[in-house]
Order: C-alpha cells, then structure tokens, then sequence
C-alpha cells in the first residue's frame, strides 16, 4: 500500500519530537564533564581531625597507687600509721607477731649448722679413703639445701615487716591489729602524692576513644577549685575495656600550675581537643566505608581520591581484609589527603569535584 501524505506528516512530526527531546550522546558526554560532581570526602593524611571538643568526666589519682602486704601470714603485731598519714620511703608501716617467724628462722639456722658439721666429718672420712665420693657429694648437697633454706627463713623474717616504697600518703588500711592475714593480703594503700604527679583518669565511650591521641591537649577543672582551669594532656589511653564499668579510660596529666587543694578520688571535669593528624603517622592501615571501594576484586580494588578538594583521582588499593561497616585498606592510601567516600560513582578520571 502506498503511504499517504497524512501518513509521510506524522511521521515527519514523530522524527521533530525525538530529535528535539533527547540530546545527543555527545551532549551528555559534554554536560557531565562539565559540570562539577557533588562528593562528600574523609580526611586522611595531612588533614584535621573531624572530632570536636570532647567533654569528659573522673576522678584525679597518681598512677602509684601500691597495695602492700605482708610475704607469709600471721597476726598483725602492731599497725603504725592510719588512713590520711603522710609516710616517707622506707618507713615502718605495719609488723607481724615474730614468734613463729623468728622460730623459722632459728630452726633454719640449726639446720644449715648441723648440715655444715655432716659435710666436715664426710669430708674427713673421704681423705682418709673410708668414705666413698658419693657419700661425699650427698653431704654437699644437704649442706647447699640447708644453706638455700636457711636464706629463705630470712627473707620472710625481712618481709614479715611493711615499709612505705616511696614518699606519699595512706590511702586505705585494709586491716587491723590483731587479725589474721594470709600471704599476700593487702594490708594498706598508699599512693605518692607527695611528688605531685597528678593526673585525672577519666571515663570515655568508644568513639571519644578512637578520636582521642596521646598528646592531645586538655583545661581541667577542679571541684575544689571552682572559676579555674588547669592545662593538661592525655598521657595515656587503655588499650581494653575496663571490666568494672565496661567503658574506656584516658588518663589527663596535669601541666604547668597544679591545684593546691587536691586528693586521690576528687571529682574533676576535663574537655580534650584532639590535635592535627600529620601525615608521617598516616601509614595505615585505613577503615574506609563500603559505598567508598570500587570494583573490588580478591585482595584490589579502586577507591577515587583527591588532594586539592576539586579533582577526582582514580587509583589501587589493597584490601586487608572486612569488618562490620567498614573495608580495611592496607596500601594505596599513603600520599592522598582525602577519600571521596560519596558521589564515586559519577566519576572518572580527573573529573572536577565540589564538596558537599
């Protein structure tokens, strides 16, 4: 059947429309690498922490804290200091009843003295060949033992005596006169507040953990000093959850001026500003986001990048292995400033960027 002319105009108005409505595949090619792509990024190296001030919360200590008690057991003789005393290094603190071990004592010294007088005569015997080598050699190994014992005796007589390890003050007394301690039963506390090493041990949850670094600075406040603030820095971080309370622990030491007005277990109040990132430390390994990989493939994948904020780098890394949330870097990451974590998808190499 021939067309008609009503036919050849519809479909000359049908090839208008589509031609006009849907821009040519070099047209979309132009637009989208024109136009800047919306990324959000992750600072890595070089960059500030993304952490804000973090308010904690603690009570102050000195790290020394020593529990002291006595090397075998009996009955506490006499206590010589209470709780709150100030004590120097080296002195009497707390004694046993020495009966039993001034006993031990002379039985070990009776032993090792007979012991000595077996090998003389052993010894004499062997000289003149009526003795045998062997029987010899068991005298002098009896006197050896005797003499290892008779050692032993006297530690424990040393030890049946508590002495203050360094200049401070009594914490705690954990027992009294008169009772009966086994071995090793924390008998007082005492800490060394006399050097003045305060810090405050403070509380934290896991993100304020992983966002905070030793050396990060610190203003504390003191309860007992109020309208003060005092500078510090986190000294020390726990490496394990602490089984009393299930949280985190950072210790704060105090720099510069020092509270006058201060003991073991104050309540302080700390606000820790995490310092710069620099990027000798930022060797890896990195916890990235999932939407942030790209064709990963066994140990490689394809991450984009950027280091000046406004262009889009494409480049390897080597994946370590998967977590929860996160896909562990271990190469690839060293000299980039920043991971373009959203918007990878409309990127190519080289594509201009503009952070959300």
């Amino acid at each position: 059947m021939k067309p008609t002319f009503s036919n050849l105009l519809l479909a000359s108005f049908s090839g208008l429309i589509i031609s006009c409505g849907a821009p040519s595949a070099a047209e979309n090619t132009l637009d989208t690498k024109s136009a800047d792509i919306p990324v959000k990024l992750l600072p890595l190296n070089g960059q500030l922490n993304a952490h804000p001030a973090i308010a904690v919360s603690g009570q102050f200590t000195t790290d020394d804290e020593v529990l002291l008690s006595f090397k075998t057991g009996g009955i506490i003789q006499r206590m010589l200091v209470k709780e709150g005393d100030a004590v120097k290094q080296g002195q009497l603190l707390a004694i046993l009843n020495p009966v039993e071990i001034n006993a031990q004592v002379q039985q070990a010294q009776l032993g090792l003295e007979k012991a000595q007088r077996d090998y003389q005569r052993v010894d004499n015997l062997y000289k003149d060949s009526v003795a045998t080598l062997e029987q010899l050699q068991n005298a002098k190994t009896a006197l050896d033992m005797a003499g290892e014992q008779h050692k032993t005796a006297q530690f424990n007589l040393v030890h049946s005596r508590i002495t203050a390890t360094a200049n401070g003050y009594v914490l705690r007394k954990l027992a009294s006169e008169g009772q009966l301690v086994q071995p090793g039963t924390p008998v007082l506390e005492t800490n060394g507040a006399q050097s003045g090493n305060w810090l405050l041990r403070v509380k934290v949850s896991n993100r304020e953990w992983a966002a905070i670094n030793v050396q990060d600075k610190a203003s504390v406040e003191v309860e007992a000093v109020p309208g003060k603030t005092f500078h510090g820095h986190v000294s020390r971080k726990s490496e394990g959850v602490q089984p009393q309370s299930g949280s985190f622990t950072a210790d704060i030491t105090l720099t510069g001026e020092k509270p006058a007005a201060i003991a073991f277990g104050m309540f302080g109040k700390a606000v820790i500003t995490p310092v710069t990132v620099t990027s000798t430390a930022a060797n890896g390994p990195w916890a990235i986001p999932y939407d942030a990989l790209l064709e990963g493939d066994g140990n490689t994948g394809y991450v984009f990048i950027t280091n000046d904020s406004k262009t889009a780098h494409r480049i390897p890394v080597t994946i370590a292995g998967m977590e929860s949330d996160k896909v562990i870097i271990s190469n690839g990451l060293q000299q980039a400033a920043a991971l373009i974590i959203s918007g990878s998808a409309y990127l190519t190499e080289g594509s201009t960027i503009t952070v959300k």
